[in-house]
């Protein structure tokens, strides 16, 4: 598998995004975005994963992260997409989604990709960028706390259920996080 992007070092400090297959908006529902809190919590507990920033959108999740030493971060999220894919895919022919739609267009995107077999809900890769400065690090803290207000979800980034801004603004989120 051949990306621009790549986790060069295992323990380095990455800004990463994955998303959607056709940034279909899986996550304006709850219990769908449940299944990705609880897999991350799982991920930080479990599997060495460290998360700084995080916020999930509709149809996209980026995170500010890195790993604990002798865990690889492109073995976690490889992980964390493989799970999370199967789980929503179970957990949509549970509740009661009116958007049927849906499963079709992950089956879709599984048949024109061979490493799928049924369905297919991720994008290929996680598109890691080395955090290498401070300025770059505040940089992409904004702007992951910042998506919802750009996007016209909220107009303040701590009233974001979804994400670290609340952390950072001194209340208590959904996911612990190690300030930057």
């Amino acid at each position: 598998m051949a990306f621009k992007y790549a986790v060069t070092d295992q323990n380095d400090l990455y800004f990463i995004t994955t998303t959607v297959v056709g940034w279909i908006d899986a996550f304006t529902r709850k219990e769908l975005a449940d299944v990705i809190i609880e897999s991350l919590k799982y991920c930080q507990s479990e599997k060495g994963l460290i998360i700084y920033a995080w916020c999930l959108m509709p149809s996209h999740l980026h995170m500010i992260v890195s790993a604990e030493e002798n865990y690889k971060l492109s073995d976690i999220i490889r992980d964390f997409k493989k799970f999370t894919s199967k789980k929503i895919i179970k957990t949509i022919g549970e509740i009661n989604e009116s958007r049927e739609w849906l499963l079709d267009k992950f089956s879709f995107a599984a048949r024109i990709n061979i490493k799928n077999k049924e369905y297919k809900f991720w994008q290929d890769g996680f598109h890691p960028i080395v955090l290498y400065s401070n300025e770059f690090k505040d940089q992409k803290l904004d702007y992951i706390h910042n998506n919802p207000i750009e996007s016209g979800i909220v107009s303040e980034a701590e009233h974001y259920n979804y994400s670290s801004a609340v952390n950072y603004a001194g209340g208590l989120g959904l996911l612990e996080v190690v300030y930057l």
